[in-house]
């Protein structure tokens, strides 16, 4: 296997790309600022992730730090089971290699803390296959240590894994100074101060640990002693958990080894001290390698699976050369766990959503999307053909809406309240563990995530396909207890009244391959509609596997799932929070949009999910506004409707059965008059598109205000169809549109948009109208002006530019009114 890049050195490249224009790597960085600490928020401004130098997380104080509530996980660590007879491929292992993923989400500095109106991310779902996940970032600009932010500490959690922060010395080439690093190691007394403020930031913000990435060359055997008796240190005072990286020897070196060697063994295991949980082995792994890291960790007293052998997928992905058989050798015992470095590669270039999803399966699942059916002779057969599933749905209730935490509009209870793209990961669901295995004897009905319709949040399951003979679809893997009052619920949508032709199917765990079924019975409607089953004929058993089973015949099937529950006795009706209070506001558009800052008691009894935040409406209606488990919450916007002089805001608890509480209720004032002048109307508004060329060229960066941010300071797409819509909030008087083309960024003229119209409507039943059309354009900025009402805008592009190049690339799109 060849050496790659050194694990810091392909992160600073990566943050480079994230935070600075291309050739921003090409030299050395400059010095950083002076190490102060960071500027106290505005009263109501954006919370963004926690991120230090050495000596900033000195000053660190969650009292007094205004970001730092937003910034908490509330989603204990759930306990997970992984049963080998029900693993989905017959060559995957349970219970020896695990996998470790290092993913960065966002960039070090302006990581929002609680997602954002941005459909575009990195929403993983296959946490079945993850041990441990690395929150990846840290530079030498920024900063070095980087906290997580409780999204994914929710999402990890929910599906027991394990989630580091990440503690990151460059070399001194991209900005490192081994004066940091000495820092880090300062003792005070018998005390290291900042080993005692990583442990408080793991404990109040809720994650489990640190990666230690030091590649900052010339230290000594000293400096690499401190560092082990740092992590020793730590350790002996919390439960906060180390993964080494291999870089540092302990002669101070940075000499990386590619295997567990005598030069990096006491980083792990130190004689009877245990000094890092885990270690993550650079790149550059041979077999001989790895079979004297399995020998070394044994007689250490460590088991090889703590070992993760590194693969870097950053730059391509499930195109990357990988020794499978070195690491998983066929038919014998794994040789140690898999490191993985930056697989959200799917996503990052990816063209779109549906894009990314395809991507995401084959990278975890095979080409096949089928965790059960994966080729081993493949290059990059799927991960599921070697590491057995694990699932945390191991207590009662269980209930799943199959949102992926991410969408283009928010339902609850089979209502819209809310359009508009989002992302928030606190708020996923425990994806199927098996996506997707279907047994049937005929044609396979097609599982999918379906983002146009949900029962609650923003996607649901859908069946669609030609039924012709019985199919049975894995979901779950579980461990659940069968009580004498256990219900299951199934929400569902079909086409048109009738038989659903659904069957719930359960398997236990005396005889966990056999399915028992129970029938789901007619649909009334086309609505959304509950089906409560009894499972008390069962008391006494455990349900091993949750499945859903269809039967009959059916030339176009078509089914939505958007809830399935499991629980004893009834729904759970929780008690209300309490003390609602506005901590801050911040103007987004004088007199007529605020961003504001909440925060309340959390209700009392412990059987919480989550909080959802409203606004009320003039016609009794409500406007989602956001949802978290926290008793903070950051709001983006809050429009003010026409002159409205104050504005209710409400948060009710939803307990793990999605009861709701009575609600906690406020009041935001109005300063001011709203604005009289003609304004751009879709500035940060919620934007979703056709797609985009690649994730940093999302919908939201054409109404964001900027041209001059470079060429990714753009809306790009190479789908066939291309368009891109702005919801504006309510409707509104729009007297012009302008678009701002590829020269307006900056780029070549012949890129400019030639030929597109503009639509508009009031309400998303309506049919699109067309306000505005331009052909033969060649200008960089267009206006067109209209007289118009609209709550919704989208521009569609039916040539993208002068000549054949089939990007369309659109800088700013603004909608003026009032």
């Amino acid at each position: 296997m060849s050496r790659r890049l050194p694990l810091l050195l392909s992160a600073v490249l990566a943050t480079a790309a994230l935070t600075a224009t291309p050739s921003a790597w090409a030299t050395p960085v400059a010095a950083p600022p002076p190490a102060t600490a960071p500027a106290v928020a505005g009263p109501g401004s954006q919370p963004y992730a926690s991120y230090w130098y050495p000596s900033t997380i000195l000053n660190w104080d969650p009292a007094v730090d205004p970001d730092a509530r937003f910034n908490r996980s509330r989603v204990p660590l759930q306990p997970r089971t992984s049963d080998p007879s029900l693993a989905a491929n017959p060559n995957a292992h349970a219970g020896e290699g695990k996998i470790a993923s290092l993913v960065s989400f966002g960039p070090t500095s302006n990581n929002p803390s609680q997602g954002s109106a941005d459909p575009n991310y990195y929403a993983f779902g296959y946490w079945q296959y993850v041990d441990k996940l690395v929150f990846w970032g840290g530079s030498a600009g920024e900063g070095l240590i980087l906290a997580p932010n409780p999204t994914v500490i929710d999402a990890a959690h929910r599906n027991g894994v394990k989630v580091y922060g990440t503690v990151f010395f460059p070399p001194a080439a991209y900005g490192g100074r081994l004066q940091w690093v000495r820092d880090f190691v300062q003792k005070s007394g018998s005390r290291y101060p900042v080993a005692d403020k990583l442990a408080q930031a793991a404990r109040y913000y809720g994650f489990d640990g640190w990666f230690i990435n030091q590649e900052t060359g010339g230290g000594d055997a000293g400096l690499a002693t401190d560092l082990r008796n740092l992590m020793q240190y730590t350790k002996a005072q919390s439960d906060t958990e180390f993964m080494w990286y291999d870089a540092m020897t302990t002669s101070g070196a940075v000499d990386w080894q590619n295997a567990l060697t005598s030069a990096n063994s006491p980083f792990l295991q130190d004689g009877s001290r245990r000094i890092s949980d885990s270690m993550f082995l650079n790149f550059g792994w041979t077999p001989d390698g790895l079979d004297s890291s399995r020998t070394l960790a044994r007689q250490l007293g460590r088991s090889e699976y703590e070992l993760y052998s590194g693969i870097d997928t950053e730059a391509n992905g499930y195109n990357t050369s990988v020794d499978w058989n070195t690491l998983f050798p066929s038919g014998q015992p794994h040789t140690t766990s898999l490191g993985l470095y930056r697989p959200e590669w799917t996503w990052k270039s990816a063209t779109d959503r549906a894009d990314f999803y395809a991507k995401d399966a084959r990278y975890w699942v095979g080409a096949n999307n089928d965790p059960s059916n994966v080729d081993l002779s493949s290059g990059w057969p799927g991960l599921a053909g070697y590491v057995a599933e694990s699932s945390p749905i191991t207590a009662k209730p269980f209930v799943t809406n199959f949102d992926t935490g991410q969408g283009d509009f928010y339902n609850a209870a089979g209502t819209r309240v809310a359009t508009g793209g989002w992302n928030n990961l606190s708020l996923q669901d425990v994806p199927p563990t098996y996506r997707w295995v279907v047994d049937s004897s005929g044609s396979k009905l097609r599982p999918s995530v379906d983002f146009t319709d949900a029962y609650q949040g923003g996607s649901s399951l859908r069946l669609t396909g030609t039924l012709d003979a019985g199919n049975t679809v894995r979901l779950y893997q579980t461990s659940l207890p069968v009580a004498a009052d256990t219900k299951l619920d199934l929400v569902v949508k079909t086409p048109a009244a009738g038989p659903t032709k659904l069957k719930a199917a359960v398997s236990f765990t005396d005889t966990p391959g056999s399915f028992t079924t129970v029938d789901v019975g007619d649909n009334a409607g086309t609505g959304w509609e509950r089906h409560t089953l009894d499972l008390s004929p069962y008391a006494g058993r455990t349900i091993a596997q949750l499945a859903l089973q269809v039967d009959g015949t059916d030339p176009a099937y078509d089914l939505r799932v958007g809830q399935i529950a499991i629980y004893d006795g009834a729904v759970q009706t929780p008690a209300a929070p309490s003390g609602l209070t506005v901590l801050g506001a911040s103007d987004v558009t004088p007199g007529a949009g605020q961003s504001l800052r909440l925060s309340w008691t959390a209700a009392p009894g412990g059987n919480v999910h989550h909080y959802e935040v409203y606004r009320r409406n003039a016609d009794g209606s409500r406007t989602f506004l956001g949802a978290t488990p926290n008793d903070a919450y950051f709001v983006g916007r809050l429009d003010r409707a026409g002159t409205e002089a104050a504005t209710t805001l409400d948060v009710e608890a939803v307990s793990t059965t999605y009861g709701h509480s009575a609600v906690a209720s406020t009041t935001v004032g109005w300063n001011g008059t709203p604005p009289t002048g003609s304004v751009n109307l879709a500035l940060n508004r919620p934007a979703t598109a056709s797609g985009r060329c690649n994730a940093d060229e999302g919908p939201a960066k054409a109404v964001n205000g900027s041209v001059s941010g470079g060429t990714s300071d753009k809306w790009c797409t190479l789908t066939a169809a291309k368009w891109l819509e702005v919801d504006l909030g309510s409707a509104k008087k729009l007297s012009k549109f302008v678009v701002k083309h590829a020269s307006a960024g900056g780029e070549s003229a012949s890129y400019n948009t030639r030929d597109f119209s503009i639509q508009v409507r009031s309400k998303t039943a309506d049919p699109w109208t067309t306000v505005a059309t331009a052909t033969g354009n060649t200008t960089g900025v267009t206006t067109h002006p209209v007289d118009t009402t609209a709550r919704y805008v989208r521009l569609v592009i039916t040539k993208p530019t002068q000549n054949n190049d089939p990007a369309a690339r659109v800088y700013e799109f603004e909608a003026w009114g009032q």
